[in-house]
């Protein structure tokens, strides 16, 4: 019989205590935030063999097939709730991936996840019940808009445009990923999410690249890309967000554009400014003091989960 991670069992006078508690779930965000950088690091040296098109397609389809393998998701006794809950998440996904390979064919990788980032941010300052949330949200944000060094401006439109909107998908993946978490055993609805995800995604990515999606060192390569940017991060946050709330999730996403920054100079050879890193700074102090208020004396109680 298959275990609901995350979902809390009967308590008893000691029921989950201490800053501990929680500390689970930050581990796991941070590992994924990690993976998911370095991968889409590996996806933009990808690129010219496929797209940004072939390259999402590939991503999809390949972490479609780890889950499925993986999981084995059970195809009955789900609602018609339910079922339209893991065909919106899949369809949030790749909405999501799309536009950000759109963003990052056109703009830095750092800068790209620094406008994303965005999303996620108005999603905790909306859905905070906290005040001290909102302080969170307001530091990392300045952190957000420094990482950008006032070079906005002279950007690609496009590739801003396409960053922005993906940062719009993101906060509804939040949403959808809770949801479906709450709703599935395991990461059975995530599974589900990726192939609805990958169908759908599939006729843009023979449009742009065609038979390059066959060549085998390509597939091997946006194999590669689908585990680090795909099976890894998303099963990690899927798990994380049963025992945190999505404002708390979000203002921890302030990490991405950190991430992404180390990674562009580790993989891509794109070098920081002093400027660049005191935004950093910012934003890891703002992620620390949202896991600080999640974690400290008398919160360590995990979100409960919504039937």
């Amino acid at each position: 019989m298959r275990r609901r991670f995350g979902v809390p069992g009967p308590r008893g006078p000691r029921g989950p205590r201490g800053p501990r508690g929680s500390l689970g779930p930050v581990g796991l965000l941070l590992a994924g935030g990690v993976s998911v950088q370095f991968g889409g690091a590996l996806a933009v040296t990808l690129m010219p063999r496929a797209g940004a098109l072939g390259v999402v397609t590939l991503r999809l389809f390949a972490a479609a097939v780890v889950l499925a393998l993986v999981c084995r998701p059970s195809l009955r006794g789900h609602s018609r709730a339910d079922w339209g809950t893991v065909v919106v998440f899949g369809l949030t996904m790749a909405a999501m991936n799309g536009l950000f390979y759109q963003s990052v064919a056109r703009i830095p990788l750092g800068l790209a996840v620094t406008l994303e980032v965005l999303g996620p941010l108005t999603l905790s300052v909306l859905a905070s019940r906290r005040a001290v949330n909102l302080v969170w949200a307001g530091l990392a944000l300045a952190g957000v808009v420094l990482l950008g060094g006032g070079g906005f401006s002279s950007l690609d439109p496009a590739g801003v445009a396409f960053a922005l909107a993906a940062g719009a998908m993101w906060a509804a993946y939040i949403i959808f990923s809770a949801r479906t978490g709450r709703r599935f055993p395991q990461a059975d609805g995530l599974a589900l999410a990726m192939v609805v995800a990958a169908v759908a995604f599939l006729p843009l990515g023979i449009a742009e690249a065609g038979t390059k999606l066959l060549n085998p060192t390509t597939v091997a390569l946006g194999s590669a890309v689908a585990i680090l940017s795909s099976v890894l991060p998303y099963t990690l946050e899927l798990l994380a967000l049963r025992r945190l709330p999505a404002s708390t999730f979000a203002v921890l996403m302030s990490l991405e554009p950190a991430i992404a920054a180390t990674a562009g100079f580790l993989v891509l050879g794109q070098a920081m400014s002093a400027l660049q890193a005191l935004a950093i700074a910012l934003v890891v102090a703002a992620s620390m003091g949202a896991v600080r208020t999640q974690t400290g004396p008398g919160t360590a109680k995990p979100a409960e989960p919504v039937a």
